[in-house]
């Protein structure tokens, strides 16, 4: 690396000849202060701050305080400064040092700030020029910096102010030269250090002056993990993180690393939401020119499957943490690419996404290049550049046209993703606001409910069954210390076609919510479920089907968390009973009897066949035997993959939506897939 950079340890920093700055006490604090007469106020009070004077006075106008955060935004600004050489394609390696007393080192391999006498102030170098003047610097005109992050000219030279001491070094046409500051003072001259071979670019070590940050020092994690975002931002450089291993704390950050990753924006998303479920698999992550050589946008998103989402910002490199009209293009462009999907697919239902349902689960990485950007303040928390609005709406929104165009299978799992926010938002909406219960209230359950011992839900198990003659053997059957038993009333309110206010009066419905505990809508938790198992166990008939398929439905509109993680299952309990002798076995089915029939049995002998006409008529004893031991049982898990999610909402729409003529276009397309059975 010597051969890249040379080297600036062991330098220690030239003794200061200026006199320490003292500061002012606030007005207010700590004593009384008063008003001055009249004719107390003459130009002898008129205070006239030169050079570097001001940032020193009142720091927080230029790096917003003297905190933590102002602190480390001084190593932003000189990290931003190599970065721009890096993204205007003249550097492709940073390294940043920390040492110890807070010494920090940031050198690149790009062109050298210029060293040469400069026009305007022909006794000093540009360089110096740069380091003690507010407002100087070569990002004004386009000329040098195509874009860049420094845009008012006053991060060196703040840098310098607010600094102890320090030192620059430039390589620059085979010639090295050095110079030190000490408090925004030069305390040498530019010095000809003379020849370097294989090196060029420009060095810059600082020493944070303790006089404006007290006894705040410089956090190893927090400029590793800024040195990691920016190699995220830019695919093109490589930054070389080290620090004294003596200033390392107990968390992961390591004190040697190349940081480079060609994945860019994609690998910095991935890494950010690694092991949280995604609504729609991969990542997307695309990029795109302006036109007219505005400048650029990358961008890396997805959805997350319950997770609160995200979206982080930058413009030329600078997180803008508080947004701005970047995001606001973005937005816009989501949106309106996902509802015109919908209304390319027909989906009526569309027309209620707003905004909120698209980005509360979003997860995204936006970046884009413009060439005279506009922040708010000087810490550039958040782009005000009316036309990044427009610009990354129409080439937001063009690409992912055609992205959801080229995968419509995706497309739609991501529509119905989006809906199924904009259902549950509406249903928020319109659900009364009923009072939590509290810690001291006692827990309300359902009065048919015959709940289990056993307090661990993980290991517990929930069975809805279908009136109080099947709820009166299902009791009888159940192991009392695991086993929950919920007779539900005839039929239950098909949800996917009723309105809210009959979902909410519904008795059933309330019931068998109080019962699960984990609340519905805005309030649903699913740390606070009851059961680990809910299991819709129904009449083998084509009554028991219709049952489980309305709760199905309910699970699948009101509770969906339950069905992406698992939670759902349906009984098997036999159609048939055939013995002969002292053997007995069950068929689930007209073709599973069958088979029993023909390879079950002896082949000499009667076999009695019994039809059980629903499980209120199954004794205890064999509806354990059969549907409730998990010994000798058979579940089905409901589940709903993200791949199928599409395929669910339209399946479950067509078939218990508002739309009959829906379903009966369904009985039409199937019916010659119907049998005739015996019953």
């Amino acid at each position: 690396m010597s051969d890249l950079f040379g080297s600036a340890k062991g330098r220690k920093p030239a003794a200061t000849t200026r006199p320490a700055a003292t500061k002012a006490p606030a007005a207010g604090v700590g004593r009384a202060v008063a008003p001055a007469a009249a004719d107390d106020y003459s130009s002898a009070q008129i205070e006239v701050l030169e050079g570097l004077e001001p940032v020193r006075r009142r720091p927080g106008m230029y790096i917003g305080g003297t905190d933590e955060a102002a602190l480390h935004h001084l190593a932003a600004e000189i990290l931003d400064n190599a970065m721009d050489e890096a993204v205007a394609g003249h550097a492709s390696v940073i390294e940043m040092t920390l040492e110890p007393d807070d010494f920090l080192t940031v050198r690149d391999n790009g062109r050298g700030v210029p060293v040469d006498p400069h026009p305007k102030f022909p006794k000093i170098s540009a360089l110096e020029v740069i380091l003690t003047t507010l407002h100087s610097g070569g990002k004004f005109s386009g000329k040098a910096y195509n874009t860049s992050g420094g845009l008012h000219g006053v991060g060196s030279s703040v840098v310098n102010a607010l600094s102890a001491a320090l030192h620059v070094e430039v390589a620059r046409d085979r010639v090295l030269w050095k110079q030190d500051y000490a408090r925004g003072v030069p305390q040498t001259k530019l010095l000809n250090a003379g020849p370097v071979q294989n090196r060029r670019g420009t060095l810059i070590r600082f020493q944070p002056d303790r006089e404006i940050f007290g006894k705040l020092a410089f956090s190893p994690a927090r400029l590793y993990r800024l040195c990691r975002s920016k190699a995220y931002l830019f695919r093109g450089v490589e930054i070389r993180w080290s620090c004294d291993a003596s200033l390392l704390g107990r968390d992961d950050t390591p004190a040697e690393a190349v940081l480079h990753f060609p994945g860019g924006l994609r690998d910095s998303l991935d890494a950010d939401i690694a092991g949280q479920a995604r609504a729609i698999g991969d990542i997307w992550a695309d990029e795109t020119d302006f036109p007219a050589g505005a400048g650029r946008a990358e961008w890396a998103i997805t959805w997350l499957e319950s997770a609160e989402g995200f979206l982080h910002s930058y413009c030329n490199t600078i997180p803008t943490s508080q947004g701005g009209t970047h995001e606001a293009g973005m937005r816009a462009a989501l949106l309106k690419s996902i509802r015109g999907w919908g209304e390319q697919r027909g989906n009526k239902r569309a027309t209620q996404i707003i905004a909120e349902d698209v980005l509360t689960p979003l997860a995204g990485k936006l970046s884009v290049f413009l060439r005279e950007p506009q922040f708010q303040g000087q810490t550039k928390e958040k782009l005000t550049s009316a036309e990044a609005a427009r610009l990354v709406e129409q080439a937001l929104r063009d690409r992912m046209d055609h992205w959801l165009a080229g995968d419509p299978a995706l497309a739609d799992n991501l529509l119905a993703f989006t809906i199924e926010r904009a259902e549950e938002r509406i249903r928020r909406r319109e659900a009364k606001d009923t009072p939590r219960k509290t810690a001291t209230r006692r827990l309300r359950l359902p009065g048919k409910l015959a709940d289990c011992s056993k307090e661990n839900a993980e290991s517990t198990e929930l069975f809805l069954v279908e009136g109080d003659s099947a709820g009166g053997s299902a009791k009888q059957a159940r192991n009392r210390e695991t086993q929950a038993v919920l007779p539900l009333r005839g039929k239950i309110l098909n949800v996917a076609s009723a309105s809210a206010d009959k979902l909410r009066q519904n008795q059933e419905l309330k019931d068998l919510i109080e019962a699960l505990g984990c609340g519905v809508g805005e309030r649903f938790d699913r740390a606070r479920l009851r059961y680990g198992r809910v299991i819709i166990m129904t009449d083998a008939d084509v009554d028991g089907a219709h049952i489980a398929s309305l709760l199905m439905t309910f699970f699948w509109r009101e509770l969906p968390e339950l069905v992406r993680h698992g939670h759902i299952y349906l009984a098997q309990p036999p159609l048939y009973r055939l013995t002969q002798g002292a053997k007995s076995l069950y068929a689930m089915d007209d073709a599973q009897k069958e088979k029993l029939l023909k390879s079950g049995f002896k082949s000499t002998g009667k076999i009695d066949i019994s039809r059980f006409k629903g499980l209120g008529e199954m004794p205890p004893a064999m509806l354990k035997e059969t549907t409730m031991d998990p010994k000798r049982r058979t579940l089905l898990r409901v589940v709903a993959t993200q791949e199928t999610r599409a395929a669910t909402a339209d399946m479950v729409d067509r078939l218990m939506g508002r739309r009959p003529e829906l379903r009966f276009q369904f009985i039409q397309e199937h019916a010659n897939d119907a049998v005739e059975v015996d019953i």
